[in-house]
């Protein structure tokens, strides 16, 4: 909620917000008449990865890696791991930018 109501401060007057990621269940009262004031839009759904997922998938799995994915992931661990993973994300500890989680 900190980096949502972050970008509601730091949008301009007249820009657009858009949220991206899964925010689930109700937040606390959020600053709806600042941003109606200042005529922000909001534009927010899910990815739509039916659409996309044939187009990218053959650019994901290229051994070229044209996209940089394969170099993005700072981390690899085991699933049992995935708590571990999760935390060095959220405390962006161990220069943690990405973790692959591998079954």
């Amino acid at each position: 909620m900190d980096a949502l109501l972050t970008a509601m401060q730091a949008v301009r007057r007249g820009g657009t917000l858009s949220i991206i990621g899964v925010y689930g269940g109700e937040a606390d009262p959020l600053p709806m008449m600042e941003l109606f004031d200042r005529g922000v839009q909001i534009r927010m759904g899910q990815a739509h990865v039916k659409r996309w997922i044939d187009d990218l998938m053959p650019m994901i799995t290229d051994p070229a890696d044209p996209l940089g994915v394969h170099t993005f992931a700072t981390h690899h661990l085991p699933l049992e791991q995935a708590p571990h993973g999760y935390e060095i994300v959220r405390d962006k500890s161990d220069g943690c930018i990405k973790v692959v989680l591998h079954p």
